[in-house]
């Protein structure tokens, strides 16, 4: 399944950090491309694609409160 959103920290709605796929980053100059979890390490990786089309691994995250939301496609 396609992740859409992951939200990191234990407080949903006070404190959690937000990475949505399509989410501006870096100051307008890259945006979220792909959120992954890697079953090897159990981690979730965050993908940003800049202004000249790379694709870079940006953020990973491992043993900390995650919460996933997944594209649902009726």
């Amino acid at each position: 399944m396609d992740i859409r959103k992951i939200s990191i920290g234990a407080d949903y709605k006070g404190g959690a950090m937000h990475y949505i796929v399509g989410q501006k980053v870096l100051g307008d100059t890259s945006e979220i491309y792909l959120i992954k979890h890697d079953e090897k390490t159990n981690c979730y990786l965050i993908y940003i694609i800049n202004e000249k089309k790379e694709v870079i691994l940006w953020k990973q995250f491992l043993l900390m409160p995650i919460s996933v939301e997944f594209n649902i496609n009726f």
